[in-house]
């Protein structure tokens, strides 16, 4: 038993791509579809990719990974036909747009040798990058493959992972500036019940729902992005478990702390107070591997507008729908939960009382670039909380049930992502650090009392 897996640690994995092909919509994009302008928060958005991958066990529906592979071509087709900007282009100058050419989606298929249980069970976070089209993970100074032959941005990137075993692994990589995380869920979701209708043809899925595409005016812009990525170059991921009965300790924890303060928090999070506490230590760690210095710096936290303005969007809008939650920290007392998660409501309900999406992207049409810019640097020397939790992560079913595991892949500075477990018993949060804040952070009592 000891020797078997000291055999497989040895055992130098290989990863090999091999083949490419180029996607288009089955449909032509109708002439007046063409042009697909972005919105103010798209071009605000961070210039970088999101990656997000779903990994699945071996199914016997399929007689050779060929004919998977084949399906799952055939139905990305038939989804672009829908989110016909992803197979367009970004143009780089001019109006800031999509031109909804249909030139198609990179679709690369690779074959990892390990069986799907190993690869999760002996990677390292880091070795899921490789499972990823073309390196398109997060922010990477050095990214390939994202442009055409004419220097023109694509906005989406897949690649399916077979491995020895017969799992697999499907990621996509989508453009910030044309999507948020829902945006890219809402994909992934929509491409998986497409192919899982094509093998049940006679039985009508009710959840396919198409995307609701906003159509915005052409403006543009010299904004800078309001949420800058900050290079991994000397940085680790880590991942950390914590679980719903440790969550709830912690959300106990924070109610007694608050009630003690005078400033009573009433029900909590599980996210409000898992943030709060990423957040104290994380400064506690940058601050204890840097002796004597305590930076003013502070936390940031997009959230999904779709659900909270006044008037409601469709929870399947296409574009950045996020509006940014900031809390500047000044000094140490203001990292006590009732500040903290207090504030973060408080900005919030902001927010909700906005009538439209219309009005909130006129407030930033109405900003100064200084102030913009201003808001830009805040935000970029802050660290940043993103929530994918009660999204539908584990919803994802090609028809060959739900994944077993789903997760990003890379990294970026002081970048922190929450997603549910699998069986939605806590949640995961994937954290990026340089590496000698990690290596104080992963030792913090505090935080490892509720992984």
């Amino acid at each position: 038993m000891i020797m078997s897996k000291l055999l497989r640690l040895g055992k130098r994995q290989h990863h090999t791509i091999v083949s490419r092909d180029i996607i288009k919509p089955s449909s032509p994009t109708p002439s007046q579809l063409k042009t697909y302008n972005l919105s103010l928060l798209d071009q605000c958005a961070p210039n970088s990719y999101m990656p997000i991958v779903a990994f699945y066990p071996s199914s016997k529906i399929y007689q050779s990974s060929v004919d998977k592979t084949f399906e799952l071509k055939n139905s990305l087709s038939q989804t672009l036909t829908q989110y016909y900007p992803f197979a367009g282009r970004l143009k780089q100058y001019g109006p800031k747009c999509v031109d909804c050419n249909d030139y198609g989606v990179e679709f690369i298929e690779a074959y990892n040798d390990s069986s799907l249980s190993d690869f999760l069970q002996l990677s390292k976070h880091k070795d899921f990058d490789q499972l990823f089209p073309n390196d398109l993970v997060w922010y990477n100074p050095s990214l390939k493959g994202d442009k055409d032959e004419n220097n023109i941005t694509c906005p989406l990137g897949v690649q399916v992972n077979h491995f020895a075993c017969g799992g697999m692994a499907v990621a996509t990589s989508l453009s910030h500036k044309i999507g948020d995380g829902v945006t890219t869920l809402n994909f992934i979701n929509h491409w998986a019940t497409v192919t899982k209708q094509s093998r049940f043809r006679d039985k009508k899925d009710a959840h396919l729902i198409n995307p609701n595409v906003i159509h915005w005016q052409t403006r543009h812009t010299n904004f800078p992005e309001l949420l800058s990525c900050k290079s991994c170059v000397g940085c680790v991921t880590r991942s950390f478990l914590f679980p719903n009965q440790k969550l709830n300790d912690l959300k106990a924890k924070v109610t007694a702390m608050t009630v003690e303060s005078g400033k009573p928090i009433m029900n909590p999070t599980q996210v409000e107070v898992l943030t709060w506490l990423l957040h104290k230590c994380a400064v506690a760690a940058t601050t204890r591997a840097n002796p004597g210095t305590f930076k003013a710096t502070g936390m940031a936290f997009p959230i999904d507008m779709r659900n909270i303005m006044v008037e409601k969007l469709l929870g399947t809008t296409m574009g950045n729908i996020v509006c940014m939650l900031e809390f500047p920290t000044s000094n140490q007392s203001e990292f006590a939960p009732d500040i903290t998660i207090g504030e973060l409501r408080k900005r919030k309900s902001q927010f909700q009382s906005m009538i439209n999406l219309e009005v909130a992207t006129s407030i930033l049409a109405e900003m100064s670039f200084e102030t913009v810019l201003e808001t830009s640097k805040r935000i970029d020397e802050s660290y940043i909380y993103s929530s994918l939790c009660r999204f539908p992560t584990y919803r994802i079913d090609f028809g060959w049930g739900k994944p077993v595991k789903v997760t990003v892949g890379g990294g970026i500075k002081n970048f922190t992502v929450l997603l549910d477990t699998p069986n939605d018993d806590g949640i995961e949060a994937i954290v990026c650090f340089e590496k000698e804040v990690m290596n104080t952070f992963q030792q913090d009592p505090e935080l490892l009392a509720f992984c």
